[in-house]
């Protein structure tokens, strides 16, 4: 889950087009490309399809009503309007110490004020042109494609496809899928919610992640595997959750087709506590 900060920065022509100044400081998070300058955070927009999705994003988050139980980062625009200057975008900077631990009930609360935000927003089409790792692994996830994973992760993967089951399915709709690190607290403040990764899932499936998050990379606080256990189809979408995450890691893997050191491990642990509360409740 941890990014290495990039090394990559605007150049001064794109500082100047969006009026800031400052010394860039390299920032985790956001697939360790986030630079902040100034007070404002800059982000790598390369090609096309990204620079269109950034307007979108952008876009997006200018209106979205204030004070709904959460924040998110304003974008900043060019004197000329352009929210994407030479492949960067640039949003101002939120303060807050990000979760999850300790704050696993708040980071999914903040989950929810935003989709319920969300939720009047139409589908965007550049959903289905996205190819990047976790657009696939969602698809696999939820059984509208295949892809052939390296070996540390064929048996969990295996177990975990052999657990899916159909659902029915909530509602689908815009759902920020990355939530698990991207939620920050400050004293007085709601919620900031930060790094958008949009999908067109049902809600749940978002709070899934999350709690297949904190059993792969966290210590999750034991209740937080029921967490959704009110909704009907919770245990399946937990194996989507982990599914999605696992597709990812393979599709990230390096040249060597092996995963790093503990992580074929992590996986198999994360797949039988789901595989076991299942059984548990079919019996």
């Amino acid at each position: 889950m941890t990014e290495q900060p990039s090394t990559a920065t605007p150049p001064r022509a794109v500082l100047d087009a969006f009026g800031v100044t400052g010394a860039p400081v390299p920032l985790t998070g956001g697939q360790g490309r986030s630079v902040l300058v100034g007070g404002a955070v800059f982000k790598p927009a390369e090609g096309a399809e990204a620079e269109a999705e950034a307007e979108w994003a952008a876009s997006l988050f200018e209106r979205l009503a204030p004070d709904s139980g959460f924040r998110v980062p304003l974008p900043l625009r060019a004197a000329d309007g352009r929210s994407v200057v030479d492949g960067w975008t640039a949003a101002e900077f939120l303060t807050g110490e990000p979760g999850p631990s300790g704050h696993w009930a708040d980071v999914l609360g903040a989950g929810r004020a935003l989709h319920a935000a969300l939720r009047q927003y139409p589908r965007p089409d550049f959903l289905d042109r996205r190819t990047h790792p976790w657009a696939v692994a969602d698809r696999v996830a939820w059984g509208e494609q295949d892809v052939e994973v390296i070996d540390d992760l064929a048996a969990p993967l295996s177990t975990l496809l052999a657990l899916r089951r159909p659902v029915k399915q909530d509602a689908a709709q815009l759902i920020h899928g990355d939530l698990t690190g991207n939620v920050l607290f400050a004293e007085g403040e709601a919620p900031a919610v930060i790094d958008f990764s949009p999908y067109w899932r049902p809600p749940v499936f978002a709070e899934a992640v999350v709690v297949a998050d904190g059993l792969l990379w966290f210590d999750l606080p034991p209740d937080m595997l029921t967490y959704g256990s009110g909704h009907p189809d919770w245990q399946q979408m937990l194996i989507r959750a982990l599914i999605f995450r696992l597709i990812a890691q393979s599709g990230i893997t390096g040249p060597s087709g092996r995963t790093g050191p503990g992580e074929r491990a992590r996986y198999a642990r994360a797949t039988d506590e789901v595989a076991r509360r299942l059984t548990a409740l079919q019996r």
